[in-house]
């Protein structure tokens, strides 16, 4: 018969499960530091030995690294999505910034539609307290705390649609775009019109999110990107322009 005796999970092997669902699930975050030890044990009922065996195994999982005279952190995992190599590679050419634009077009677009049928009350309210935030950053012209309240508000939606797998993916994609690997988000904030007209499609994005829209939230992701993709496209013609103006301007000088 194919049953065995039932025996009691090890108490380190339950905070091993409930710290890797924590960081499955995105509510630990990469970089994040776990309250001390004495803390860890009393809040998860569990005795200072158990905590240890479980934090080392953890860390022998490469989720949880140690900093010295710091304490224990949920480990950088998000680095190994992509190399250096292909890092660098997006860096180089412009054309990436548009399949990035374009991938996250398709990917928030199914986030925001997902969103609106399986985020609970609680997902839509931490949207809605996201783009709250940003509207009083547009109020004092505070474009630096603007632009990083906009990546919360994409990462809370794909946080919202629940599924683990999307949410990692695109975690590691705004890593690399905080970063300035595919562009510079404090470039979109520059132009008062600019930025008046991506506030007005977070508020499209957040209304139709509130309201449980699913075709109307994904139309006004899409939106949203298009319209990036399109002030992307003029910046870069721009900065093409000046810069075959100023080699006109270059040779001028050099001939009068």
């Amino acid at each position: 018969m194919p049953f065995q005796k039932v025996q009691t999970e090890k108490l380190s092997l339950a905070v091993v499960r409930q710290i890797e669902l924590l960081i499955l699930r995105g509510i630990l975050r990469p970089g994040e530091r776990l309250p001390s030890e004495r803390e860890l044990a009393e809040r998860m009922g569990v005795s200072r030995p158990s905590l240890r065996e479980a934090i080392s195994d953890l860390q022998d999982q490469g989720l949880l690294t140690a900093k010295a005279g710091s304490g224990i952190y949920v480990a950088e995992v998000l680095g190994s999505a992509f190399s250096p190599a292909l890092i660098q590679l997006f860096s180089n050419h412009d054309e990436a910034v548009f399949d990035y634009l374009s991938f996250r077009r398709d990917m928030e677009g199914l986030a925001a539609e997902r969103a609106t049928r399986l985020g609970s009350e609680s997902d839509l309210k931490v949207v809605q307290t996201i783009f709250d935030k940003m509207e009083a950053a547009h109020d004092r012209n505070a474009t630096e705390e603007e632009a990083h309240l906009d990546a919360q508000f994409h990462m809370a939606i794909i946080e919202a649609s629940h599924n683990v797998v999307m949410l990692h993916m695109m975690r590691s994609m705004f890593d690399l775009l905080q970063k300035g690997v595919f562009y510079n988000r404090q470039m979109m904030f520059q132009q008062r019109t600019t930025r008046d007209a991506i506030l007005d499609q977070h508020r499209a994005i957040n209304h139709a999110l509130q309201d449980r829209d699913p075709k109307g939230a994904r139309e006004a992701v899409e939106h949203h990107l298009g319209f990036v993709e399109s002030c992307m496209a003029d910046q870069q013609k721009a900065a093409r322009n000046e810069a075959i103006a100023q080699q006109r301007l270059d040779h001028e000088t050099t001939q009068s």
